[in-house]
């Protein structure tokens, strides 16, 4: 009899236990996200260097679904795991469900929110690369403001029904599993089916096919310089004055630097992976897992393990951190702009060795591009997206 009542207790204890790690997790993702999108907001609140107003706007939009992230749904959510008792989840008619089904609809539509933005500025980079010359066209100031409010509105307008309390259109359980107020995509699968169609398979779509079509230019662009680099490297004037020098420079004090380069030029050829192919490995990874296991839940019926269900619920919402480090700290200028308000905030801080970190090329680029104003639009947009070739953007503009 008193081994039959540790058992129970220690069945008991696992559930409290996983309970309470499981809202650590939480809470400690929603500190991370509000962190890393504080510094983000500090240094994007004001114009950076390299990067038009629109990359701008559209990226202080994805910002703004990140932070909501953190300051609605984590605490929402929390709160429901807390205040909840044992036995309320599966009853319509009791306070919590109704709590939940404005929770679900507000999760929901925060996350449609964030997909819709990260599609934008995937959108916004292919217009500006392929069509430099209609980009002021195509993304004017007007057409963008009306994809960033199309990105809060659409999903709210979509997601409405998920509101409805009662269960007469969709049921909305708390899942004891994920700790989140979730609709019950079984209940209506026709509805469930509607939104993947409507929100997840187009913005994926759209995000593959973009960064999918600028890695492999970027890539192109970078083959061709380095079959110019190496035909310089070839000595082909050795006769002349710049043949000598080349001589010179190879058996020199920076021998070193042209094995560092080889006939493919500089190192730098796979900046376009650095920062296209994270895009997409950190979307999929952390939106497929959540559509699978909607998709797997509606059509089968039945449900995940538990924590592959919290994992799965809550990885869309670690993307809101991820970002942090794919769309901003990657980025050169971002840096550069960080820096600098780093300097201005603690001066007491700041080495003068920071200083030679500089590259002139940067500001040489701008100068000529201030000429042209639909050029200059579509460079800063490229600029955005971290430079896809660091030096041959000047050539690739």
């Amino acid at each position: 009899m008193g081994a039959d009542q540790e058992q129970m207790a220690e069945s008991w204890s696992f559930p409290v236990r996983d309970h309470a790690l499981k809202i650590g997790i939480i809470t400690a993702l929603g500190c991370l996200i509000i962190l890393g999108n504080s510094f983000v907001l500090l240094v994007i609140a004001s114009s950076v260097s390299g990067w038009s107003s629109n990359s701008r706007y559209i990226l202080i939009s994805l910002t703004g679904t990140d932070v909501t992230l953190a300051l609605v749904v984590v605490p929402l959510n929390l709160y429901g795991s807390l205040a909840l008792e044992p036995g309320e989840e599966d009853d319509e008619e009791s306070p919590i469900s109704r709590y939940c089904h404005i929770v679900a609809f507000l999760n929901s539509s925060v996350f449609a929110s964030s997909i819709y933005s990260l599609t934008t500025i995937s959108l916004e980079r292919y217009v500006a690369v392929f069509f430099p010359l209609h980009y002021s066209r195509v993304m004017s100031r007007r057409r963008v403001k009306l994809l960033i409010a199309a990105a809060w509105l659409l999903p709210p307008i979509f997601l409405c029904p998920i509101s409805i309390p009662g269960g007469r259109f969709i049921r909305v359980y708390f899942s004891r599993a994920s700790l989140i107020c979730n609709p019950d995509y079984v209940s209506n699968v026709a509805y469930s089916l509607l939104l993947t169609a409507v929100i997840f398979f187009p913005c994926s779509a759209i995000v593959t096919f973009a960064n999918l079509r600028l890695w492999r230019v970027a890539r192109r662009q970078s083959r061709r310089m380095s079959v110019g680099w190496a035909a310089k490297s070839q000595g082909l004037c050795l006769p002349t004055v710049c043949g000598r020098l080349a001589q010179n420079r190879e058996s020199g004090p920076n021998k070193g630097l042209n094995k560092d380069m080889g006939d493919k030029g500089p190192r730098k050829g796979d900046a376009a992976s650095r920062v296209l192919v994270p895009v997409v490995i950190v979307f999929y990874m952390c939106w497929a897992p959540c559509m699978i296991t909607i998709l797997y839940n509606a059509i089968t019926q039945d449900r995940v393990p538990e924590w592959v269900e919290f994992a799965a619920l809550w990885l869309p919402c670690g993307n809101g951190f991820l970002n942090c480090f794919v769309y901003f700290w990657i980025n050169k200028s971002f840096r550069q702009k960080f820096r600098q308000l780093g300097r201005k905030l603690w001066p007491w801080g700041c080495t003068p060795k920071n200083r030679q970190f500089m590259t002139p090329t940067i500001s040489a680029t701008i100068h000529c591009m201030n000429n042209n104003d639909v050029l200059q639009e579509r460079s800063c947009s490229v600029s955005s997206s971290c430079m896809l070739l660091p030096q041959a953007g000047e050539t690739v503009l």
